[in-house]
């Protein structure tokens, strides 16, 4: 495994972490404890030492399982939470002081850990970050030693832009791959600037960026790539990185072509991301040990040629940009 700093904490974090939305099993499957636990403490004995969860990843049972591997093992492990996506509706108006210290010790009894390495604002309305007393909030939480870093989880780049003029906040969770390029623009030039940890979500756009899925392919009705194409439960960026399915197929069949003889693209659309120094981490998700082994090739594979990269830029222009750029 290889190491790179998370900003200004000084902590160093993984490559490759581990992201737990679906690690107890895949999309809609229920929560399984067992498997869940299995593929945390397989991703520390190879070196993972980062994990991001959330109070709303089954009802807590992630943050559970999180913190029950961590106390177990006897290595340094960082943890991240997020907090605010309980509140319904998820409208600025119910972000308020009194609601996000709830839930923040409710992480900390929910987890079993005495503070929280990195708490983190789970994708907030746009206005709440325009809100200087719910940033002030976590200043006070890490005076009483319940948290030691405050984060933001963003859709958007506008968001992420504003977070950072906030003193206090250190890192940036953001949706950032092949499909989702913005961020790469004037978002990294600032938190170079500001020396930002930037966290990297949804690497490989729900799986597109596997090259596994086909025209035929199909999704369990509680999967997420089922029911939120267009937006229905949550933003829609979330769910195949915004892109239209077949939009994507077709981007990805030219990738094929880029990277000939590889059945699967994941690590090579991970080491595209480290190729980044701006990133400090990427978090994909593994329902499953064999998807967690296939995210950490990436860190052993060497950098994308600079033909690659432009091959990669042109597939990107020419079938996606149109379509997610403006958007977030």
């Amino acid at each position: 495994m290889k190491y790179r700093k998370l900003g200004r904490t000084r902590i160093e974090v993984s490559e490759i972490s581990l992201g737990t939305w679906q690690v107890g099993g895949k999309w809609g499957s229920g929560f399984d404890d067992g498997l869940a636990e299995h593929i945390i403490n397989e991703a520390i004995d190879e070196g993972v030492n980062f994990i991001d969860t959330a109070d709303v990843y089954e009802a807590g049972a992630s943050e559970a399982a999180v913190g029950r591997v961590v106390k177990s093992r006897s290595e340094e492990v960082f943890v991240a939470t997020k907090c605010g996506r309980q509140i319904n509706p998820h409208v600025n108006e119910g972000y308020t002081v009194e609601v996000l210290r709830k839930y923040v010790e409710d992480s900390l009894k929910n987890t079993g850990l005495d503070c929280l390495d990195l708490i983190q604002l789970h994708c907030p309305p746009t206005d709440v970050y325009y809100r200087p007393e719910i940033f002030e909030l976590f200043d006070r939480l890490k005076d009483e030693g319940k948290i030691k870093n405050l984060g933001v989880s963003v859709e958007k780049v506008e968001e992420g832009l504003k977070a950072i003029e906030y003193p206090n906040v250190n890192t940036v969770q953001i949706i950032f791959n092949m499909f989702r390029q913005r961020p790469s623009e004037l978002f990294f030039e600032q938190v170079r600037k500001k020396d930002i940890g930037v966290i990297v979500r949804v690497p490989l756009a729900s799986g597109l960026l596997t090259g596994k899925f086909t025209q035929d392919s199909t999704f369990e009705k509680d999967d997420h790539r089922f029911f939120n194409r267009e937006g229905a439960a949550f933003d829609k960026g979330e769910t195949f990185s915004g892109v239209p399915f077949d939009i994507g197929l077709q981007a990805v069949d030219e990738l094929k072509k880029v990277f000939p003889n590889r059945e699967n693209l994941a690590p090579i659309a991970l080491r595209w991301i480290l190729d980044f120094p701006e990133v400090s981490c990427i978090i994909p998700g593994a329902s499953k040990v064999a998807h967690l082994k296939s995210n950490l090739e990436a860190v052993e594979l060497p950098s994308l040629t600079e033909e690659e990269k432009a091959a990669v830029n042109q597939i990107y222009k020419k079938h996606i940009k149109k379509h997610v750029h403006q958007l977030w």
